[in-house]
């Protein structure tokens, strides 16, 4: 499942936490609270559960969209860019 996970969260903490999270579970970061992944409906469902148990309520935002392929391939993209093959899971290794 393609998935867009975005945050609007106040503390450092639980927002470093998330973050480190998303990473963890397959997530790539394409801005500092915007990240983008190809995960399973599990794995999803976990981050937003961790995500619950840490934000607060009162003051923070956490969103997750799913994307499906169609519309993926449609993104367009201006100024520093993603990788798309990476995001998606198309990428296995990259050299750099």
């Amino acid at each position: 499942m393609l998935v867009w996970f975005v945050y609007d969260i106040v503390e450092d903490r639980p927002r470093r936490k998330i973050s480190e999270k998303a990473i963890e579970l397959g997530l790539q970061r394409v801005q500092k609270s915007v990240f983008l992944g190809n995960v399973e409906e599990t794995t999803a469902d976990e981050l937003l559960l961790y995500s619950d148990q840490m934000i607060n309520e009162e003051e923070d935002s956490v969103y997750m969209f799913p994307m499906c392929q169609e519309d993926f391939k449609k993104i367009e993209i201006l100024g520093q860019a993603f990788d798309k093959a990476m995001a998606n899971n198309e990428l296995k290794t990259l050299f750099l």
